[in-house]
């Protein structure tokens, strides 16, 4: 008996330590920072002195003993791992190519730690890098807060790659990844990547930041001005007059809440424009004082703020009370609560830029994929979702906006140097390739989704994804097992030979002929990856559609075209190279068939989708 009784608690035990078990693998949790910093610029020698307290909350079940922060102006010095990558890279930027190697003392960049204390303790750091690596005074347990603080010294770099100073435009600061930041830990660990060339992950918290800078300056950036009388520059109410400071200097304010970065920029000769946006947002507009590009920018206000309400109606409501476009930085380049982009355009350019980092508030600020490993949901939805804002609000009227996307993937599926799109983004063997995998095979992804699942699914998918996982950091199952829900159909298939192999898409007509009275058509799928097939048929006047499922999707989709009458043919397996099936209608009455004539179906070869007598 006591044998028995001591296996019975044994089995009690061993399931209770499985369902922790499971309970921490299926239970969300993000860590959250709490950030405090005073920084005094220096604008003649482009120098600063900072000031930061971080309380960081451990919500992981994990206890922590080390921390990790970024240090990303240090990549912007001659050895660095992003100036090595770039001298031995096939297909270098053209923005960096061998600048950072010839960057003089007073022209590199650095953030530079003078002191770091946890709840009052020194504690021992290495610098590796970009990267700050930190031995803990006190382990972190689950759920406890701590702070650090940190005395700091930057040197804002010349305008390589994102941030730094006196861009190609002339405009003086663009400070972006310019101060010590803590490091993502998830259910995977620490994302202490280094700064090579790629994007960027963050921690969610609140910030308060004050930029002490000369008087004749104009700020803009993340977050909301708390002394905008003090300052002025645009920024005060009517009838108010600033002070300088007894040096000559403004402090200038912010507050951010919950969001997983600050970026800031500044100029003295900066125009400052405001417009009223949707549901109370605040549109604010920096740009130079150039009679060049002042109309250009003019133009681009309403613009903004009709991409703005797009985005609200297809994606969800902006969170904020207001954002900022801000000319700067290298290209365009988004960030919390404000882009910086490169300013001297063409009007359709400019907005087109804009409309992308616009979006990038959605599915990288909003929607945070951890970037480095999942490059492709933040650049390639924001690359589906722009193309399709800028078609509505520059009145394109494309059927197709994702055209160039596809074209991109075209070219990368059949150039032989494809990689899988789980490649971290760093690792790539060529720019070229991750762009195009990125960008273009990332937009694909959802563009052809409508095509699989239907239109209205993924409009609804879209919504459901927000809704569920806005202020979180989805990872690609996520977003597959929000269109499952909302399509009932089943997606694996598609996720991973998508995102994780080089399969292609390529069906083919290979044979019509008459049988009995009627026509059987025989089609072969030649490339690996499956789809279901839209074959639409003509005869005459009349059209009429067949839809052969894909019987691993278990579920089939609504009709896209309605108006034209579909016959549902037999699951085709994907293990079956050919699928036979049969039209009632003698061979002379079929004027021409065709697959997937809305070419949302990615097919790497559509010259023999298309039959005609």
């Amino acid at each position: 008996m006591n044998n028995l009784l001591k296996l019975i608690g044994c089995v009690v035990i061993f399931a209770f330590a499985k369902a922790d078990s499971f309970a921490q693998n299926t239970s969300y949790w993000q860590q959250h920072v709490d950030y405090k910093m005073e920084i005094d610029m220096n604008v003649n020698n482009y120098q600063y002195d900072g000031k930061q307290e971080l309380v960081y909350t451990n919500n992981s079940p994990d206890t922590l003993t080390q921390v990790f922060y970024h240090l990303y102006f240090n990549a912007f010095q001659p050895g660095s791992e992003m100036d090595v990558r770039s001298l031995t890279i096939e297909d270098a930027d053209r923005r960096v190519a061998d600048r950072i190697s010839k960057l003089k003392e007073d022209e590199i960049g650095f953030i530079k730690v003078n002191a770091l204390k946890q709840d009052g303790k020194k504690l021992a750091y290495e610098v590796a890098g970009t990267v700050l690596e930190v031995q803990l005074e006190k382990p972190i347990a689950p759920g406890e807060k701590t702070t650090f603080n940190m005395d700091f010294k930057g040197q804002v770099p010349v305008q390589i790659r994102r941030s730094g100073r006196n861009n190609k435009e002339g405009v003086a600061l663009s400070m972006t990844q310019w101060y010590p930041k803590m490091a993502e830990y998830d259910f995977e660990g620490w994302h202490a990547d280094p700064y090579i060339a790629r994007e960027f992950h963050g921690v969610w918290g609140d910030f308060d930041v004050k930029i002490t800078i000369d008087g004749d300056y104009t700020v803009g950036g993340t977050g909301y001005l708390q002394n905008g009388n003090e300052v002025g520059h645009g920024y005060q109410d009517a009838g108010v007059t600033p002070a300088k400071t007894k040096k000559g200097k403004y402090t200038w304010h912010f507050k951010a809440p919950n969001v997983h970065d600050f970026t800031w920029a500044a100029d003295p000769e900066y125009v400052h424009d405001t417009l009223e946006a949707e549901n109370g947002v605040k549109l604010h507009f920096l740009y130079k004082n150039d009679p060049e590009i002042k109309d250009n920018w003019k133009k681009l206000q309403p613009k903004t703020a009709a991409i703005l309400s797009y985005l609200n109606k297809h994606i969800g409501q902006y969170p904020y009370k207001q954002y900022s476009v801000i000319q700067g930085g290298d290209g365009g380049m988004e960030y919390a609560m404000c882009t910086l982009i490169t300013g001297k355009r063409n009007f359709g350019s400019l907005v087109g830029v804009t409309a992308h980092e616009f979006a990038h508030t959605w599915f990288q600020f909003l929607l945070a994929t951890n970037e480095a490993k999942h490059e492709w949901m933040d650049e390639g939805f924001t690359s589906y979702i722009s193309a399709a804002a800028m078609n509505e609000v520059m009145d394109s009227n494309k059927e197709n906006p994702w055209t160039g996307s596809y074209r991109g993937y075209y070219r990368l599926a059949t150039s032989g140097k494809e990689q899988p799109q789980t490649t971290h983004a760093d690792r790539y063997n060529l720019n070229s390739v991750y762009g195009a995998a990125a960008y273009s095979k990332g937009a694909v992804f959802m563009a052809q989704l409508n095509y699989v699942i239907g239109k209205e699914n993924v409009a609804k998918t879209l919504k459901k994804y927000f809704n569920d996982f806005a202020f979180k950091h989805p990872t690609p199952n996520d977003i597959k097992r929000t269109a499952e829900k909302v399509s009932v159909m089943q997606l694996d298939w598609y996720l991973t030979d998508w995102t994780q192999t080089t399969n292609t898409i390529d069906y083919a007509i290979e044979k019509v002929e008459e049988k009995d009275g009627k026509t059987q058509v025989t089609l072969s799928r030649k490339g690996l990856m499956p789809m279901p097939i839209d074959l639409y048929v003509t005869m005459g006047k009349k059209q009429e559609s067949h839809y052969i499922p894909l019987r691993m999707m278990r579920a089939e989709k609504p009709n896209p075209t309605p108006e034209i009458p579909r016959t549902q043919q037999a699951d085709w397996p994907w293990t079956h190279p050919t699928y036979t099936f049969t039209i009632d209608a003698p061979l002379k009455k079929i004027d021409g068939l065709q697959i997937d004539p809305s070419g949302l179906m990615a097919d790497v070869n559509p010259d023999d989708n298309t039959w005609k007598k």
